[in-house]
């Protein structure tokens, strides 16, 4: 998947509070916000699969935590599998503390 541009449609601001409603539009889906975001911190949400995370949750986009994965398993696995995208299963949205893990 080629590097595509990240964008924010503002749908609602309030007044008072200026707290705002949106979509985020990524390569891999939209996301509504707020959202709440499950943590996958090695690749994985602790005790659940991604179909339960989708189905169950309803979960749109997952935190993981690239520090982790690079320490284990490694970024060479991930890149063998072909990205973060397929080493956890995840077709949708992947949010990452610090950077990329893999140029796929």
């Amino acid at each position: 998947m080629k590097n595509k541009a990240i964008e924010y449609e503002l749908l609602h601001e309030c007044k008072q509070t200026g707290a705002r409603r949106g979509i985020v539009h990524t390569p891999h889906g939209d996301i509504q916000t707020p959202i709440f975001m499950p943590v996958g911190t090695q690749a994985t949400v602790k005790s659940m699969t991604p179909e339960e995370l989708k189905e169950e949750v309803k979960a749109q986009i997952i935190l993981s935590n690239t520090y982790h994965l690079y320490l284990r398993p490694g970024h060479k696995l991930v890149e063998e599998a072909g990205g973060l995208h397929e080493f956890m299963r995840w077709d949708r949205p992947i949010l990452t503390d610090c950077g990329r893990i893999s140029s796929v």
